[in-house]
Order: structure tokens, then C-alpha cells, then sequence
């Protein structure tokens, strides 16, 4: 099995919103803010190859929508998926399993792309199967209003025409012995957060239960979560697990940490060692 980071690129959300009822006195120390109360977020995936299968978790927010829309999220810095990707030694038409944690536009966005004529959308990964549990992709088909500006039509859309949607929850061991999944509805219904395990090493890549290591600490919940209360009780439980089996925690959108180690302390959790995951594994 060989693991590697893929960088989709930053983008910008404002800081209230990615720490809820937490004071920018308190979040700012760890994540500073733009002038315009704006922090910086990494949209980080994974790209995992086991024996014939190359399986990419989650895609950023790929670049296909209107230069307007790109501008709302400041998007900055040098990560790009496909980019990043072949730097890592493969090509998007190798990719065997696309697992999409969920279908925020930020995850799922680099899924979908623009033909060459840029008059339709395609599948970036035209080989692959598209992985999501079905109760989420029926939360993502009818939307709340909480959600619904985040659940685009051309993402779901071509996934759904492609005829390559499959679901997890539907077919048994669907990646393989080496992943395991854990579900999560407090930031949205049934996300999925996979355990690869490597060699003798279990990561987690947690999506937005734990954007951060700023949000290692349970009371610290974004704003965009729907039942922010449940993702409370699911961070104690994810977190207890992580120490118990000393799980290594994968964050999405931190721009700096890839991943930490996770003690508990009689303050509560706490990063004891932040890093790359290549100084982990």
C-alpha cells in the first residue's frame, strides 16, 4: 500500500463560521483572520494504492464554476487536484474509487469537470466508481435550506447521469479489507469518515468532524454543521477511539498540519504531535 496527500488548493471561509460559538479571542490565536475576518483553509484528499485498486478520498472543489463564484472563496496558494495528483506518479484515468466524505462543494467538486468543449460536464475520473452512502446522497438530492447553497446541481447531476454512483452502505467490504467507515450526521447526514489501515498504522481521515487542530477540542464546532450538538457527542467518541487504538487524525483543511497524534489530558484532547503524514507512517 502506498498513501499520498493530494492538495486541492486554499480557500478562504469566514472564521466565525468555522468555529460557531467559539470568540475570535480564543480561535484567532490558532487560526488568524484577514481584515475581513477571513481564515485560510487547505482542501486536502487522499490518494490510496492497494494491490489494483487507486482510491482517491474526496476532490477539493475542482474549477469549473464561473470566475465570480471562485472569487467568493479567495482561492489561493499552489495546491490544484490533477496537478498534484500526477506529481504524486499517477494519472486521474488510473484512479479505480472516488470516496466522496460527502457532497459539500468543496469535497466534491473536483469530481465533475468541463468537457473539452466546454459545453457539458464529464467525470475527472472517468474509470473510477463514485462512493457515497445513500441516505446522504437522498439529503443531497432533496437539501435543506441549511445546506442547500452547498449541494451543487452540476456536481450531482453528472455523477448521477454517469451511471458510476455506487454506494457504500450498499455493498459489502466496498474498498477492500484495508478501509473501514465510520458515519457521522452532525455536520451533515452520513459522512463518511474512512480508516485506512497501513501497515501497522490506522489514519482517519475525519473530514469535518476535525476540519483542524484547531477544532481538536469538542466544544469547537463550525457553524455550517447541522446538528452541531450530535457533532459534539461524535468528536468525544471519534477522539476516545483515536487514543484507544492510537488512530493518527488526517485534517482536511488545515493549511498547515497534515496529521496529529492525540492524547488525552486532564484539560481534554490535545494535538501531542502535529506534522506531515510522511514523518508519521
Amino acid at each position: 500500500m502506498k498513501i499520498s496527500v493530494i492538495d486541492a488548493g486554499n480557500f478562504k471561509l469566514d472564521g466565525g463560521a468555522m468555529f460557531g460559538v467559539v470568540p475570535k479571542t480564543i480561535w484567532q490565536k490558532m487560526v488568524p483572520a484577514d481584515d475581513n475576518n477571513l481564515c485560510s483553509w487547505k482542501m486536502r484528499c487522499l490518494l490510496v494504492e492497494d494491490n489494483n485498486r487507486l482510491v482517491l478520498i474526496d476532490t477539493g472543489m475542482g474549477d469549473k464554476q464561473a470566475q465570480k463564484w471562485q472569487n467568493f472563496y479567495f482561492r489561493h496558494g499552489d495546491g490544484e487536484l490533477i496537478k498534484s495528483i500526477r506529481d504524486a506518479g499517477y494519472h486521474e484515468s488510473e484512479v479505480t474509487d472516488v470516496l466522496l466524505s460527502h457532497l459539500h462543494f468543496d469535497h466534491c467538486g473536483g469530481a465533475v469537470c468541463w468537457n473539452s468543449t466546454k459545453d457539458a460536464f464529464r467525470l475527472t475520473f472517468p474509470n473510477a466508481k463514485y462512493w457515497t452512502h445513500s441516505l446522504h446522497w437522498e439529503s443531497a438530492m432533496q437539501p435543506n435550506q441549511r445546506e442547500k447553497a452547498t449541494f451543487l446541481t452540476e456536481n450531482l447531476q453528472t455523477i448521477l447521469e454517469s451511471g458510476q454512483l455506487n454506494f457504500v452502505d450498499h455493498s459489502q467490504n466496498p474498498l477492500g479489507d484495508k478501509f473501514e467507515f465510520i458515519y457521522a450526521d452532525g455536520h451533515t447526514e452520513k459522512m463518511i469518515m474512512p480508516i485506512i489501515n497501513y501497515n501497522h498504522q490506522k489514519i482517519i481521515f475525519a473530514a469535518d468532524t476535525i476540519p483542524s487542530f484547531a477544532h481538536i477540542h469538542v466544544p469547537y464546532c463550525m457553524s455550517y454543521d447541522v446538528r452541531p450538538l450530535q457533532t459534539m457527542e461524535e468528536k468525544s467518541l471519534l477522539l476516545d477511539r483515536i487514543v484507544k487504538e492510537n488512530i493518527l487524525l488526517f485534517f482536511d483543511h488545515d493549511v498547515v498540519n497534515e496529521v496529529a497524534e492525540i492524547e488525552i489530558t486532564d484539560r481534554g484532547y490535545k494535538a501531542k504531535n502535529l506534522g506531515k503524514l510522511y514523518e508519521f507512517i
